[in-house]
């Protein structure tokens, strides 16, 4: 008997490997799965390694313009071997810039399409460094990948309701955790404490939303500030250890922290955000307190596998509770991690992914 012929996909994706955590932390880490299962796995992203070294730094005009350059060729290459596979997977867009003439090429010669989205970009919310060239973005492109895609995977709620006005083929699936990598502290502290936030140089300034907060509180509790992330943080009045993100330092760096914390603002784009960085401060069984909006509504039961908040007293109430008791903090430490494994891990959430790519091929 002739071996079955394993089905090629193609993932077609902004960043490189490994890198961005909208894909390695949501279907990147689910390759080893697709390869078991029997597809064959091929990958293209439109900035590489080099270029992903300047993309969000400021200045860089020239490399930046070159290395665009570069990412249309790939595209174009990808155009020239796309009837290959047997499924297109496109993770935010195609290209970045302009109309979505690449989009229009890519569904009309792709045999399946599935598009994932874990992100409002149609609202056009960018990081500081590229505010200036937010005009260029395509921010229609989203919507044309929603009407044709032939499948579409978003991660929150909000952001499938939004989506189901021109696609109804969609699964809400959340950023997921490799819970066998993150393991829980085996410990938590009863020296200095530590409030940790992780996340990248953009995002660094929501941890400003805390200022008033946290000087309030530094005179009733001692405590340290771990920013990850963002090597230059600083806070006046506050002890900050602040550090830079690494990858094969994340879990060990993470596991520092007796709280970790998510505050967000409320603007239309956080709604589609998946609470990521909550994930992850719970997978290691860290107890977590996050701003009361969007997802975290359904990762978090507030009191029990962590805590919601948005006034000033309500995050204070919160940091009081936990800093001040070493029980409930392993006590939500557990439960946390419990609900990760349960609802937001690989294990969970692989045969969803599986289920997707069977139907279509």
């Amino acid at each position: 008997m002739s071996q079955q012929r394993k089905h090629k996909i193609l993932f077609v994706a902004p960043y490189p490997f490994n890198k961005a955590p909208s894909q390695r932390l949501k279907y990147e880490q689910y390759y080893d799965y697709f390869r078991e299962a029997g597809f064959d796995i091929t990958t293209s992203s439109f900035i590489d390694d080099d270029f992903w070294k300047v993309v969000y730094k400021h200045g860089f005009i020239l490399k930046k313009i070159l290395f665009t350059l570069k990412g249309y060729l790939r595209r174009i290459r990808d155009l020239m071997f796309i009837r290959r596979y047997d499924v297109v997977y496109i993770h935010l867009w195609v290209t970045p810039l302009g109309l979505p003439v690449y989009e229009w090429l890519f569904c009309l010669f792709a045999k399946k399409v599935v598009y994932d989205i874990d992100d409002l970009i149609f609202l056009g919310h960018s990081s500081s460094a590229n505010k200036k060239s937010e005009w260029l973005k395509g921010k229609a492109k989203a919507i044309y990948l929603m009407k044709n895609a032939n499948h579409v995977i978003t991660c929150t709620p909000k952001l499938d309701d939004f989506v189901r006005q021109y696609n109804q083929n969609t699964t809400d699936i959340s950023s997921t955790i490799n819970t066998t990598v993150y393991q829980p502290k085996d410990n938590h502290t009863i020296h200095k404490l530590v409030i940790g936030w992780s996340g990248s140089h953009s995002t660094a300034r929501f941890v400003y939303l805390l200022t008033d907060v946290f000087l309030k509180l530094i005179k009733e509790i001692d405590f340290t500030l771990l920013v990850i992330g963002d090597a230059e943080f600083k806070m006046e009045g506050i002890d900050v250890k602040a550090i830079a993100w690494k990858a094969d330092t994340e879990v060990e760096d993470l596991s520092q922290m007796d709280i970790g914390i998510y505050p967000l603002p409320d603007e239309p784009w956080v709604y589609g955000k998946s609470g990521l960085k909550a994930l992850q401060y719970m997978a290691l069984g860290i107890p977590t307190i996050a701003t009361a909006i969007g997802a975290n509504f359904r990762i978090i039961n507030n009191g029990q596998n962590g805590f919601l908040a948005n006034s000033k007293d309500e995050w204070l109430a919160a940091f009081r509770q936990l800093l001040l008791n070493q029980q409930l903090r392993e006590n939500i430490g557990k439960a946390a991690r419990k609900t990760v494994v349960e609802q937001f891990s690989l294990e969970a959430n692989k045969e969803t992914y599986l289920k997707i790519l069977r139907t279509l091929t």
